[in-house]
């Protein structure tokens, strides 16, 4: 099964295009969609979940049309927002077996035995008794899975799951879904470049309504390599560096700004090549976008 999205638009009152003639297909695995704050990531996973409409394009889940079957879309699908609330004082339990009669799983003995096994899943068997509210930001993120895997979906969304993690939590968020993205198709839209690096075996790079960047992690960043270059420089000319070169990065190194750039061939002699990883890779497709103004 594959999800197809088709010539997807979507601007909002204020006029704002969130999303501008988005066209993919993603099968199974996991899918990662990188993009900076405001690129269209969470617009475009509303979309697909159903939770808005398009202006134009389609979306197909197989043979289910996204946008015009909303019903049979929700009973195959597994959404983990960026923000989500809970009912207070619930338990695990009472709430995965609430959200599990909500995704028709009627069947009591049934539904008790995949509760009970989607906390064991997402490691949260031991406090299943403790409301959910009072849950630490790593165990929301880990029963938000588990919800999200309620009703055996074929499509799970997740959206920027990671941030505010310690990195612990991180480590354990990453196994569980790298374990889920065997089977099914996940899509993991992020602005963290570790999690796609970690995770993914595909990556798009989305930013301003346009994807500007498609292919597998190390496909991309072999595109990419001898085409990045560093320097030290003093703080007083970074902003002289910016105007001249295509900097991608800077970060403080021995007291002076060590600037990496994207080039075709050697900026200047001063230039020490550097191996490209996939973070080079995002920020020079999202610098080379800016400076484009397409």
């Amino acid at each position: 099964m594959e999800l197809k999205i088709n010539n997807i638009s979507k601007t909002y009152a204020n006029g704002l295009k969130a999303l501008d003639n988005v066209n993919l297909t993603i099968g199974k695995g996991m899918f990662g969609l990188l993009g900076p704050n405001g690129a269209g990531k969470s617009s475009l996973m509303r979309t697909i979940a159903g939770l808005q409409a398009p202006d134009s394009g389609e979306i197909f889940l197989g043979d289910l049309n996204a946008l015009t079957q909303k019903e049979e879309l929700r009973k195959v699908l597994g959404y983990l927002p960026q923000d989500f609330g809970f009912y207070p004082k619930v338990n695990a339990v009472e709430l995965l077996n609430h959200i599990a009669i909500l995704k028709g799983i009627s069947n009591k003995s049934e539904r008790k035995e995949i509760v009970e096994g989607l906390l064991h899943q997402t490691n949260l068997f031991e406090a299943r008794k403790r409301n959910v509210s009072e849950y630490s930001g790593g165990m929301r993120q880990r029963f938000g899975i588990a919800q999200a895997l309620l009703g055996n979906p074929k499509l799970i969304i997740v959206d920027e799951p990671t941030a505010g993690l310690d990195p612990m939590e991180r480590n354990r968020f990453h196994n569980l879904l790298s374990e889920i993205g065997e089977n099914t198709i996940v899509i993991l839209s992020t602005h963290i470049v570790d999690d796609v690096k970690n995770l993914c075996n595909r990556v798009v790079v989305l930013t301003s309504g346009h994807i500007i960047l498609d292919g597998t992690p190390k496909g991309v960043i072999e595109d990419f390599q001898g085409k990045i270059w560093k320097k030290l420089i003093e703080k007083s000319e970074v902003e002289v560096a910016k105007e001249q070169y295509q900097v991608i990065s800077t970060h403080i190194s021995e007291g002076k700004v060590e600037i990496r750039v994207f080039a075709e061939t050697q900026p200047d002699a001063n230039f020490i090549p550097v191996e490209s990883n996939l973070e080079d890779v995002y920020f020079s497709s999202i610098t080379k976008k800016m400076t484009t103004n397409v």
